[in-house]
């Protein structure tokens, strides 16, 4: 859940915490920073609850890793970071023939960084320009909201394979699950005002992030999300409950194990259902967990069972899983 910040719904990307270290308006006694973050996509801009269960990537709830600069590294240190974690031995270790990059179009400096140290091949990184309508809306320009920090971002791709349907960034099948982004680094240097002006931030910084659930599928070689260790159990859950074969081809068995994580997590951070804001999304996810259980033969009552297992899978990183699980069992 977002602290002290009225714009936002919930905690929707990593650097939500930072926001106002990006806009100098915080000091902290570190200049570089890494995190673990909670987040929840279901409502305002960064909105996927109608795609949970029809994609290979899509959750309401998620995991962010992520690494910060407060005006000490910047675009070139970034990328090599990005690089050597991804790609060095010692590190994840992934074959850099599976990888591309993506850069906004007019960010000539990080396309020759790619280009020029990091030696990746021209036809393996990708400009992408303002491609939704207005100047800076860009899948290559990152901006939290309407209004706040933002700047030009460098994504990292990870190609699943060619039989798998989908295209490179910016193609007409770029919608596909072939190509996955895995990282973003977002190079903050503006902050954008009401009135649409981007002004210069005091301290160009860096803000990255690497979903878990997708590295997961990456390091452990499955396609889906919906296919590493964590949601295994969690699936088989659903199947038990709601009386449904076992299928990973199956989307509502997907709905409903990401559905109970969001559910939890939200009502182990204070979330309460309710008929407007968070507790009205909170609402929406519960029933929509609930109608494709009924699309799965279940008409009783079933999502609450689902929160042992739950407690089971999470509950030893995020101790506040066990702590509620009654609270969570009961609404």
């Amino acid at each position: 859940m977002p602290h002290d910040d009225p714009t936002l719904l919930f905690t929707n990307a990593g650097m939500n915490q930072f926001k106002d270290v990006f806009l100098g308006f915080d000091k902290r006694p570190y200049s570089r920073a890494t995190t673990a973050q909670k987040c929840v996509r279901a409502g305002g801009k960064h909105n996927d609850l109608e795609n949970v269960g029809y994609t290979a990537r899509h959750h309401t709830f998620f995991e962010m890793m992520g690494n910060f600069s407060f005006g000490d590294y910047f675009k070139r240190d970034a990328i090599h970071f990005a690089w050597e974690f991804l790609t060095s031995p010692e590190w994840l270790n992934i074959p850099k023939d599976k990888l591309l990059a993506t850069v906004y179009a007019e960010d000539d400096e990080a396309y020759n960084i790619w280009l020029n140290e990091i030696g990746m091949p021209s036809e393996r990184i990708v400009r992408i320009g303002d491609n939704k309508g207005a100047k800076y809306a860009s899948d290559n320009f990152w901006q939290m909201g309407d209004t706040g920090p933002c700047g030009p971002c460098s994504e990292i791709f990870y190609d699943h394979g060619k039989e798998i349907w989908g295209g490179i960034p910016g193609s007409p099948e770029e919608d596909g699950d072939r190509w996955i982004e895995i990282w973003n680094c977002v190079f903050m240097q503006f902050n954008r005002d009401e009135q649409g002006n981007m002004n210069p931030l005091p301290k160009p910084s860096v803000d990255t992030g690497m979903g878990l659930e997708r590295m997961a599928a990456v390091m452990q070689h499955v396609h889906s999300n919906y296919e590493i260790d964590l949601f295994q159990d969690l699936l088989k859950a659903v199947a038990r409950e709601t009386g449904a074969p076992f299928s990973m081809e199956e989307p509502s068995l997907k709905v409903i194990a990401d559905h109970i994580r969001s559910c939890s997590f939200l009502i182990a951070d204070g979330v309460l259902p309710s008929n407007e804001g968070r507790g009205y999304v909170l609402r929406r996810i519960i029933r929509r967990a609930v109608r494709h259980g009924y699309k799965l033969g279940q008409s009783k009552p079933f999502f609450h069972k689902l929160v042992a297992d739950l407690v089971q899978e999470m509950g030893g990183a995020y101790p506040e899983l066990k702590e509620n699980r009654r609270k969570s069992k009961k609404l």
